[in-house]
């Protein structure tokens, strides 16, 4: 019998089918409990956005402000985190590591509204004219600016990264999907500057905070399963 090619398949040969399998297994649950999780999450972060403790501080700008400037073409990738973040919960291959990415993504989340609330920041005004965009005018009418340090939306950004790095070891995926999941992790990074929505330290400060929640969560869950 030959040893060709089409007798040693790669190791990422089937990945499609691996992954379609883990995006139908327990659908209905993954469905309802990210729809429940996502309106709990905005509840609280708009109650603590109209109900801080104290005035805000304006965060202030560094030198890595001074690079990202102003694009509304952004605007697709900011709102794109929702779709992101939903991805490893989806792509989950049993119930016990489904229920820890909740209780650990629940955990990053209260740790960040708790710090909105005891510590709220915003960003510097700026002299845009909002009116001009209106996806960019609808997020700033509703999302005043507030809850800025540290970015939630890079936390998440980041702890759904490190998660969906671990599901494409798990199914054996081609090297270029696990490229583009960082990328596009720091595409959505980038979006929150470029959007106005957050200043650089409130970026870093997200990145830190997502960083330290996936690696203790993932660091569990390996000790779980």
């Amino acid at each position: 019998m030959s040893n060709g090619p089409e007798n040693n398949p790669p190791m990422t040969a089937g990945w499609g089918r691996r992954f379609t399998r883990r995006l139908v297994y327990l659908w209905p649950l993954k469905a309802v409990g990210t729809s429940v999780f996502m309106t709990l999450f905005f509840w609280g972060y708009f109650s603590i956005l109209r109900a801080p403790l104290s005035t805000p501080v304006e965060m202030p700008l560094i030198w890595l402000d001074r690079w990202v400037r102003f694009n509304p073409a952004a605007f697709p990738v900011y709102v794109s985190l929702w779709v992101y973040v939903s991805l490893p919960p989806a792509l989950m291959g049993s119930f016990r590591a489904l229920a820890s990415f909740g209780a650990w993504v629940g955990a990053l989340s209260l740790f960040c509204l708790m710090i909105f609330w005891v510590w709220p920041t915003a960003v510097p005004v700026s002299d845009v004219d909002w009116s001009l965009h209106a996806g960019l005018s609808l997020i700033k009418g509703v999302d005043a600016g507030g809850n800025a340090c540290p970015s939630l939306h890079v936390g998440s950004a980041v702890f759904a990264a490190f998660w969906l790095d671990r599901i494409c070891k798990e199914l054996n995926t081609p090297d270029w999907l696990r490229l583009v999941n960082p990328l596009y992790c720091l595409a959505i990074a980038w979006s929150t500057m470029a959007t106005l929505q957050h200043v650089a330290l409130d970026v870093l400060a997200g990145a830190v905070v997502g960083t330290l929640f996936a690696l203790a969560s993932l660091h569990y869950t390996r000790k779980l399963t």
